[in-house]
């Protein structure tokens, strides 16, 4: 790969923040465990992790391309690859094409039913980059893209019927990214109302999305207890849950001081954790 070639691959990968797919990797891989009553087999595992990585990177791509007029307006995208050219619309439609037709071929490589829903999921996570446009809800539909993980891990080992527990999971993903999806729009407050796009605290102002955040995050926790009455996990799972009660609580007073410097903490560092540690606790609750 030459210099250029790997200065534009690298510039992909912070566009698309490769790294941020530590939100919703874990929550696929749970319902793949959920399924299989414990670890999926290697191909299940092998292609659900890169057909997650495919289409949560088409997501990003599509987004980042369709908000290129706001983000080089807005002082806090100003320095994004795709603003600043170290990456090109050309390259960023031949990256969504890529990414889109690898999503389908790890789909169809592991099973039909899985194949046969990829169109819909694409077209599914690219509806939210339109949202913002027309409705406060998009943190919500949001929340639901990545609530998806868990039903298609549960569906990459099982493409034959569906469990109450990755449906639970997928409520409980909804409501957990919603809550920091508002979170990360206090930063845009003014940007959103000079522009005409919406958000909750663009709407209806701090106080009432520091509402319906913790709102969020409490129905976050009551879907996660579901989860584990659904999927019979044992009461190390609780223990679980309640830690990451104690998070979503620890994340919720670092956003009510309304400070903007701790939105990296609260959106990066906490639910960074909570992904991971969901995850170890389905796998101890189904072992233990």
């Amino acid at each position: 790969m030459t210099n250029s070639a790997f200065g534009a691959f690298r510039a992909l990968c912070r566009m698309v923040k490769i790294e941020h797919s530590v939100f919703a990797l874990p929550y696929a891989w749970a319902g793949a465990c959920l399924a299989a009553k414990g670890l999926p087999s290697f191909s299940a595992f092998f292609w659900l992790t890169l057909a997650m990585v495919a289409v949560r990177s088409f997501a990003m791509g599509f987004n980042r391309l369709l908000d290129l007029p706001y983000d080089r307006a807005n002082e806090r995208t100003k320095n994004r690859p795709l603003v600043t050219g170290e990456i090109t619309v050309q390259q960023t439609i031949v990256f969504l094409i890529c990414t889109a037709l690898a999503f389908l071929l790890f789909c169809a490589a592991l099973n039909t039913t899985c194949f046969f829903l990829s169109i819909p999921a694409l077209i599914v996570v690219a509806v939210y980059s339109y949202l913002k446009r027309v409705s406060h809800l998009c943190h919500f539909w949001l929340g639901g893209n990545l609530g998806l993980a868990p039903l298609a891990g549960w569906l990459s080992v099982n493409p034959s019927s569906m469990s109450l527990a990755p449906v639970m999971l997928f409520f409980a993903v909804l409501f957990w990214v919603a809550a920091f999806d508002i979170y990360y729009a206090f930063q845009d407050i003014e940007f959103d109302r000079a522009y005409g796009l919406h958000s909750i605290p663009a709407d209806f102002g701090p106080d009432t999305a520091l509402a319906l955040a913790g709102f969020s995050h409490s129905m976050t926790i009551i879907f996660l207890f579901l989860a584990g009455l659904a999927a019979h996990l044992s009461i190390i799972w609780y223990i679980i849950c309640a830690f990451i009660g104690i998070m979503l609580i620890s994340e919720h007073k670092l956003m009510a001081t309304k400070d903007l410097r701790v939105v990296n903490t609260a959106f990066f560092t906490l639910n960074g954790i909570i992904s991971p540690v969901m995850l170890l606790g389905v796998l101890l609750g189904l072992y233990w």
